[in-house]
């Protein structure tokens, strides 16, 4: 055993952990989750190429179904701290066989919507039950796996984060290109009921109940007062993003609200803590783990350089170089395949040399994104031979940053606090997500009003790239902490 592992034994037993005994479905468990996952994921993105056809289907409004897109992205990121806490207070099979259920109906309601407010209020309803659905992957892994198998674990959660995201315009132009367009859109949410009920049987089978003895949740009670401070503090800078997507700029004045309740989040806690309550999320134990707090800086900084550029490149490819919905998603799979193949390699080499793989996977991935830059004001028929092999590169390192970044800052959380710190993780990625999407949409509109759609695509590529930038110097701050 390493000293770093003997340190960590040490801190499990000073914390109260029983000794782990490896169960031996969980790789089984792992696969069941991860699917789960990948169509909560996938649902943020897939959506994006149908916003054409539902418009026309349903004979609405562009800023009806800008809350199609948004809504369910919104609700996610709101309820993804609640939903861990929730998991690790009352089960994690529980909370995943409930938001499962929920996500199974309301993605049926979806598909069989008569009309776009319908949709809406389902897709929000759709993405708080993936918000109960996500927190649950990473609170699995922490219970399950130890050592080099946690990496590998949190290297095929990095899989399908990477091939979730990029693969979501594929699947669903294909799906539209094969079915039509007038009533194709709806295939993209009913595909996830016979997958949920197939997936929801194998929870009820394979998925264990929480950790027991020692280290299991004493009191069950859920920190109400600070699940609404914290879900209207990421209300507070998610609305303002997506509604500045749709070209509304008076919401960003709820930015403001957001320091407010943030601190009001912070000193609840703490109070609840100093009462011997349990708390939401124990900010002033997660700000002493090593690595937490970078990695959560790490990552939420990555998602705002890595999101957009697919927003951008999709509204580029089709409305600038006219590209259809399938051929603007097929030049931008060499990245989900680039991502495919190293994350699991990253995952594994992360037990080894730690914070290096993010230096490294972040400096290849800028590299793609600068050659992307360069080489998207090409001719249109010129694109599948030079921007396709530049995404191809940043997908390699993109594939290197997200499964590390996770078994890094959840190296030492406890498995009793293994839902709510991943959630919080992953509410930073939300936030991220809708900030880069605001950010370089926001840039590439400014630049094409002055200039051409090629120009306007490099300008917003740069912008990504000052982005990774920020996110390559917090990854060396926390690799010089020894995070």
């Amino acid at each position: 055993m390493s000293q770093d592992e003997q340190q960590r034994t040490a801190r499990a037993g000073a914390a109260g952990e029983t000794a782990y005994e490896p169960d031996p479905r969980r790789w089984r468990v792992l696969a069941v989750s991860l699917v789960v996952g990948f169509m909560s994921l996938l649902d943020v993105t897939i959506v994006n190429v149908a916003v054409p056809s539902i418009r026309a289907g349903l004979d609405t409004s562009a800023a009806t179904i800008q809350w199609v897109v948004s809504g369910y992205a919104l609700a996610f990121g709101m309820t993804l701290v609640a939903g861990g806490r929730l998991g690790d207070a009352h089960g994690r099979r529980r909370m995943m066989t409930i938001g499962l259920l929920g996500f199974i109906l309301s993605s049926l309601a979806v598909g069989l919507a008569p009309n776009a407010a319908s949709i809406v209020v389902a897709r929000l309803v759709q993405g708080a039950s993936a918000g109960l659905l996500t927190p649950q992957n990473s609170g699995l892994i922490q219970q399950l796996f130890r050592g080099e198998e946690r990496g590998r674990a949190f290297g095929m959660f990095g899989f399908t984060v990477a091939v979730a995201s990029a693969a979501g315009p594929l699947i669903g132009g294909a799906l539209i290109a094969v079915l039509g367009e007038e009533n194709g859109w709806r295939s993209l949410f009913l595909i996830n009921v016979p997958i949920g009920l197939v997936a929801l049987v194998l929870i009820r089978r394979l998925v264990p109940d929480n950790d027991s003895g020692a280290a299991a949740e004493k009191d069950p009670r859920v920190d109400l007062v600070g699940a609404l401070l914290l879900g209207l503090a990421v209300l507070s800078v998610l609305y303002p993003l997506i509604s500045l997507e749709g070209g509304a700029s008076l919401p960003l004045l709820g930015l403001l609200a957001f320091p407010v309740l943030a601190w009001a989040f912070v000193r609840w806690e703490r109070e609840t803590v100093r009462r011997e309550r349990p708390p939401l999320l124990d900010v002033s134990l997660l700000r002493g783990l090593p690595g937490y707090a970078n990695g959560l800086l790490v990552g939420t900084l990555y998602f705002t350089g890595f999101t957009g550029i697919f927003l951008v490149l999709s509204v580029h490819l089709q409305e600038g170089e006219g590209f259809s919905p399938l051929g603007a998603a097929l030049l931008m799979t060499p990245f989900a395949v680039g991502a495919a193949t190293t994350s699991p390699l990253a995952g594994r080499l992360v037990a080894r040399i730690g914070r290096r793989v993010t230096l490294l996977a972040l400096g290849v991935m800028m590299t793609g994104t600068a050659l992307a830059a360069a080489l998207v004001t090409q001719p249109a028929d010129r694109l599948w031979w030079t921007l396709a092999p530049a995404m191809f590169l940043a997908g390699i390192g993109g594939g290197g940053v997200i499964s590390p970044n996770f078994t890094l800052t959840l190296a030492e959380v406890p498995p009793r606090m293994g839902g709510a710190a991943g959630g919080a993780l992953q509410t930073g990625q939300r936030i991220g997500s809708a900030l880069g999407a605001a950010l370089l949409m926001t840039v590439y509109l400014a630049v094409d009003s002055v200039a051409s759609a090629p120009v306007a695509a490099r300008a917003a590529l740069l912008a990504a790239l000052v982005v990774l930038s920020a996110a390559l110097a917090a990854a060396v701050r926390s690799w010089r902490r020894g995070d």
